[in-house]
């Protein structure tokens, strides 16, 4: 008879530092945005269709609504900010459906790295993205005549809060992008949902030109309140109240949907 040789007991896994976990994720957000350069398209979404709705909006609705483009433009820039950055917060989604589709975070899960790396990075380098998009916002406002009021630490203060904001409602897409099929349907549900949140808000008109029923669910709106916090610190206006909401209502959102997403994202790899 031949004997059975038992195998060997497998060594344990290697116990990673939050250092060599911060690293990983700097690694693999690096990955995800020298992608652009295979994949251009993909920094045109955030860029080309945002400096097409300053120039509509400005030009087709601001004689309308507040007599002159530039003074339509003082009001709606900070909305238009808010509105792109609810829609890039979906990349997050979108990209993360795609990995897990084809079977790119399954063989980042089975490399020695912190487990929570490949979704950190994917985060922190769509976090970049949108920096990059609220500037080319800013620049091309300035060249249609917006200006800075509150100087530069309003801008870093505006900055500051709207990604942080974002990283909050970024779980949001996470979860849809764990529960979706396909990475379309992201961006169906961005549509279907970021749509009429930005369009039942203060982001593109005053809120007390609406319905009275409207108003009601306006001011509560969290678009509406971000969008109020970023008139207060970029142009003027109340800057506590609205950046304390702010805080609350992306406290709420990252509470609610980071276990769910994290519960999901578990159960599916």
């Amino acid at each position: 008879m031949t004997a059975v040789t038992a195998p060997a007991p497998l060594a344990p896994a290697r116990r990673l530092g939050p250092l060599a976990g911060l690293s990983h994720t700097f690694t693999l957000a690096w990955r995800s945005l020298v992608q652009i350069k295979h994949n251009p398209l993909e920094l045109a979404d955030l860029s080309v269709q945002p400096v097409m709705f300053v120039l509509l909006f400005t030009y087709v609705f601001g004689g309308a609504i507040s007599g002159s483009p530039g003074e339509y433009l003082t009001f709606a820039l900070p909305g238009i900010i808010v509105q792109n950055a609810f829609f890039a917060t979906m990349t997050t989604g979108f990209g993360l459906n795609h990995d897990l589709t084809k079977g790119v975070f399954d063989r980042l899960r089975s490399l020695p790295i912190a487990r929570w790396a490949p979704l950190a990075g994917r985060i922190l380098a769509d976090t970049v993205k949108q920096a990059w998009s609220v500037s080319l916002l800013i620049g091309v406002g300035a060249i249609l005549g917006f200006r800075l009021q509150n100087g530069l630490l309003g801008l870093l203060g505006a900055l500051a809060l709207l990604l942080a904001f974002s990283l909050a409602a970024a779980w949001v897409s996470v979860l849809v992008g764990v529960l979706v099929s396909e990475p379309d349907k992201v961006q169906v549900f961005g549509f279907m949902v970021i749509f009429p949140l930005t369009f039942t808000s203060n982001a593109f008109v005053p809120t007390e030109t609406m319905p009275g029923w409207l108003q009601a669910w306006v001011e509560v709106n969290p678009v509406t309140v971000l969008a109020d916090a970023l008139r207060g610190l970029l142009v003027s206006g109340p800057v506590l109240a609205p950046v304390v909401q702010s805080v609350i209502w992306g406290v709420a959102i990252a509470a609610v949907f980071a276990p769910l997403a994290v519960r999901a994202l578990r159960r599916r790899v």
